[in-house]
C-alpha cells in the first residue's frame, strides 16, 4: 500500500561523493542550492477503508528547509504552518507528469513523515488524493510500478 522514491528526480549518483550534496532517507541537498524533504501523498482506498501512499520528494525554499531541519527532532513541530513546495518525484503511472505539481508539506509529530497535500487541480494524482481510489486501482498501480524502472515497493 506504499511505493516510494529513493531520491528526488534531479538526484544523480555522482552527487553522492560531492561535498555540497546530501541524500538521507528524509532530506536531500543538491549542490548546496536545492533542498528537498521526503513526505507522503496519501490517497484513501474507498472500498477498503485503508490508505495508499506515495513516498515522494518535495523541493522547499532554503528558508523553509532550514526551518524544517531545525525542528526535525523537536516535539510539537506538527504545529508549524505547512511549507509550500514543488513535487520532484515523477510517478510514471500517470498520463501527465507529476513533476512540479504545487504542494503544501504538513509537518507531523517526530518520527512521522510529512503529509504532502497537492494543490487541488485536475491532474489525475490530485484528483485521486481528493476523491480516493479503489483496490482495483491499487492493483493497477502495483502492476505499473513493478513494470517500470525506479519503483520500489515498501
Amino acid at each position: 500500500m506504499n511505493y516510494t522514491a529513493e531520491a528526488p528526480a534531479v538526484w544523480e549518483p555522482a552527487f553522492a561523493d560531492a561535498g555540497d550534496c546530501l541524500l538521507s532517507s528524509d532530506q536531500c541537498v543538491v549542490r548546496g542550492q536545492h533542498y528537498f524533504v521526503k513526505g507522503l501523498i496519501e490517497i484513501p482506498v474507498v472500498d477498503a477503508g485503508e490508505v495508499f501512499s506515495w513516498g515522494v520528494w518535495v523541493s522547499l525554499s532554503r528558508a523553509n528547509f532550514s526551518r524544517a531541519a531545525d525542528l526535525w527532532d523537536r516535539p510539537g513541530r506538527e504545529s508549524e504552518e505547512p511549507y509550500f513546495g514543488w513535487l520532484t518525484t515523477d510517478l510514471p503511472v500517470y498520463p501527465a507528469t507529476t513533476l512540479n505539481l504545487k504542494t503544501h508539506v504538513h509537518t507531523r509529530p517526530v518520527g512521522e513523515r510529512p503529509y504532502v497535500e497537492l494543490e487541488p487541480t485536475h491532474h489525475p494524482l490530485a484528483v485521486e488524493q481528493r476523491t480516493g481510489i479503489t483496490m482495483d486501482r491499487v492493483r493497477e498501480i502495483a502492476t505499473a510500478v513493478l513494470h517500470s524502472r525506479g519503483g520500489e515497493q515498501r
